[in-house]
């Protein structure tokens, strides 16, 4: 998007209007209510239309000539689902929002030109559209090929990775609605609190493989006796994304389970109690608890259960002493003669790999209190701090994108021979550069622990509640 967003005065004329498109080189300005959010838009089509019907209309005010209601997009959205809603809704503009609500930057049909979208142009909308399960799974199930097609294109594997989780939070965000949908038709009605469902795990980190699941939770504000109206939600939430193609979780981590569904004030409680009374049984759920994003419903309680439990993490040496053994990798990735420690012919990238840089990472990013979900913000942003060193972040985040691209073109391989995807990575298939890649990733891998103890030693000094 380019920003920051070019606005004029519900006051100014057309003419004014575009007197500043032209100063500022943009082919839009919007303007704004009292509130800071959208009011309408003109564009330098709008302008040129209205001068071959009238050049009297350039005098004109440009609340009079504006377009409104304003189509906009959501400031976490993926690049394929605004050229899809661009088409849909035949608009050149596309105002940029944020979760407040308020514009922050704008995207233009030229500015989009480059992007290399494929299928994903359509994909995104027949979610949105989806009118029910079936509708979903059809769409969900075209994530394969989607994936296929963006490689083929030569799209970096951790830019798949990031639109497979965005798919994902898609579809699990058009399964809350269609839940609600039915609550309604089942005369149970609305919801009796204010809500927000919750997608956790790979992701929320935006950093999905082709063998999804459920990782998903849900925080509302009301009181006990609203559970009642919660936990049908969630029922029906999990059993339509389950028969949608996306499986239920086999550890439970999903909003039918009551430890994953819990009002505000609970869910402050129960993070209180990970941290005050840590256990190394519940570790794994707090792991995948940290890394949650927003997908429907009331974001501002997303926001305030993220403030809280970042903050109580980073209180607590302890916790973040047992969060980081969880960093060390599933033994050894190799074998005491230098080779590539293989089960079947396949090296399992997920445990020996991935996972002690995303536990590690997310570590680190508790401890020195930021907030970001996405395994590679954390890595830049704890090398801004002084967590790490550049170099470090960069090795780890470089070594992440080849442990990513090496066990999504196996999965894509798998599925196109009809063999259920994994994580499990043949050494053999890999060309020599590539295998030289994955042996220096996994080098640089073992490494994550030391660089953990490294960063909760050095990490800033607490601040005081």
């Amino acid at each position: 998007m380019t920003a920051p967003l070019v606005t004029v005065p519900a006051t100014a004329s057309v003419a004014e209007a575009a007197r500043t498109m032209t100063e500022r080189q943009v082919s839009s300005v919007v303007v704004l209510n009292d509130c800071g959010k959208l009011r309408g838009i003109l564009t330098e089509h709008d302008v040129l239309r209205l001068i071959v019907r009238d050049p009297a209309q350039l005098a004109a005010g440009i609340a009079e000539a504006m377009t409104t209601p304003v189509h906009g997009i959501d400031d976490a959205s993926l690049v394929y689902r605004a050229i899809s809603r661009m088409a849909r809704l035949g608009v050149r503009h596309l105002p940029v929002i944020d979760e407040s609500g308020r514009p922050v930057g704008m995207l233009t049909a030229r500015g989009l030109l480059k992007q290399r979208a494929s299928l994903a142009l359509t994909l995104g909308d027949e979610i949105d559209h989806a009118a029910d399960v079936a509708d979903l799974g059809a769409a969900f199930g075209k994530l394969p090929a989607l994936a296929a097609g963006l490689r083929r294109e030569d799209v970096p594997a951790v830019q798949v990775a990031a639109v497979i989780a965005g798919v994902t939070r898609d579809v699990t965000a058009r399964a809350g609605e269609l839940a609600v949908a039915a609550m309604r038709r089942e005369g149970r009605g609305d919801a009796p609190a204010a809500w927000c469902l919750l997608v956790l795990g790979s992701a929320g980190r935006g950093e999905t493989l082709l063998t999804p699941d459920q990782d998903n939770a849900l925080v509302h504000d009301g009181d006990d006796s609203a559970d009642v109206w919660f936990s049908a939600f969630a029922e029906k939430l999990n059993a339509s994304l389950d028969a949608s193609g996306v499986p239920f979780c086999k550890g439970g981590v999903m909003a039918s389970n009551p430890a994953f569904r819990r009002s505000l004030d609970r869910w402050r409680a129960q993070v209180d109690a990970w941290i005050d009374r840590p256990q190394p049984e519940s570790l794994l759920n707090v792991d995948i608890f940290y890394d949650f994003v927003p997908v429907l419903g009331e974001r501002s309680l997303a926001r305030s259960l993220r403030d809280h439990a970042v903050a109580a993490a980073a209180r607590s040496p302890l916790f973040l002493r047992l969060l980081a053994e969880t960093t060390a990798p599933g033994g050894s990735a190799f074998d005491m003669l230098g080779r590539l420690r293989t089960k079947n012919g396949r090296i399992d990238l997920k445990l020996r790999g991935l996972l002690p840089v995303v536990s590690g990472a997310r570590s680190i990013a508790l401890a020195w209190g930021l907030p970001s979900t996405s395994t590679d913000r954390r890595l830049a942003e704890a090398a801004a701090k002084g967590a790490l060193s550049a170099d470090a972040a960069a090795d780890l985040t470089a070594g992440r994108a080849t442990l990513v691209e090496a066990i999504l073109d196996q999965q894509l391989a798998d599925i196109a021979a009809g063999v259920p995807p994994s994580t499990g990575v043949e050494p053999k298939r890999l060309k020599r550069d590539a295998l030289q890649r994955l042996r220096h990733a996994l080098s640089i891998v073992g490494g994550m622990p030391e660089r953990v103890r490294e960063a909760l030693t050095n990490r800033a000094p607490e601040r005081p509640p």
